[in-house]
């Protein structure tokens, strides 16, 4: 079966020409600990048979610096798109987007309004001063991914989709829903939000360490989501190395948690869901 990893991190070895600059002004551990570089990727990409990934900026490594990730693109077309950091307050933010955008450059981007470094979670990317980058994203078709946790900011997040129902929206490990607190809740508070047409969900292993934890319960979460959403609005990705499992087991884990379902569903989770996302891998495949 087809998959691409439509979420991991890659941090070079030359601080001179990719200096570091986390947002929240603090490294995250995996990235201190155990980076990867672009090299390295392709390596284990190799390794368990994955043709294509999606690279994504190491926000609490290099902030809203993209260039690892663009040149890392540019080195390796057939292997790699990138998905950089973004800043939808800047005041240039609608013809910032658009520059970056397209012609092998971001196949898309990511607005991080909370993580290991940014421990309070941010509702500015819903205030009125985004409205250009959202119509912006919504015009030129690119996907945005949002970083954030479910919770207090759901509102935030459900009023962007409902006045920007064009904009196709990926929620990075779902907005880490409480699985492992109560598998059913956890999944009706996802699937609710279904009803957004633009919304999709990026599955990793923050959510398949959970669902794998919960053993039969698992279907609780797993039946209403895909209910809901279908599996062509849910793509897979292995946070590799940010998660401490290496990529073989990360894809060993989703190939476990995911072996229930249908043949056509696990096909679209692990690759049709991101080539729909990003055009663009489509167009590099051999």
């Amino acid at each position: 079966m087809d998959v691409i990893d439509t979420h991991c991190h890659i941090i070079s070895v030359d601080e001179t020409r990719y200096p570091r600059a986390p947002i929240g002004g603090k490294q995250s551990t995996w990235a201190a600990c155990w980076p990867v570089t672009a090299e390295q990727m392709v390596a284990r990409m190799d390794e368990v048979g994955i043709r294509q990934s999606v690279l994504v900026q190491a926000t609490t490594n290099y902030g809203y610096d993209n260039s690892y990730v663009l040149d890392s693109r540019r080195r390796w077309p057939d292997r790699f798109i990138a998905v950089g950091t973004f800043d939808p307050l800047r005041p240039d933010a609608g013809a910032r987007l658009a520059e970056l955008c397209g012609d092998g450059r971001l196949a898309g981007v990511r607005l991080f309004t909370s993580g290991s470094t940014v421990p309070t979670q941010g509702e500015w990317f819903a205030v009125t001063e985004t409205e250009e980058i959202w119509q912006r994203a919504g015009e030129l078709g690119v996907t945005v991914c949002l970083h954030m946790r479910l919770g207090p900011a759901t509102a935030q997040l459900v009023s962007v989709l409902e006045r920007y129902p064009t904009v196709k929206v990926l929620l990075d490990h779902m907005g880490y829903p409480d699985i492992a607190a109560s598998p059913a809740r956890a999944g009706k508070e996802v699937a609710e939000l279904a009803g957004n047409p633009g919304l999709h969900l990026k599955l990793t292993h923050r959510n398949l360490e959970r669902l794998h934890d919960a053993g039969d319960e698992a279907a609780d979460f797993l039946r209403p989501v895909l209910e809901a959403f279908g599996a062509n609005r849910i793509a897979w990705g292995s946070n590799c190395p940010a998660a401490e499992q290496s990529l073989p087991e990360l894809l060993d884990l989703a190939r476990n948690v995911l072996s229930p379902l249908p043949e056509g569903a696990r096909e679209a989770i692990f690759a049709g869901t991101a080539r729909r996302l990003y055009p663009s891998l489509a167009n590099t495949q051999n």
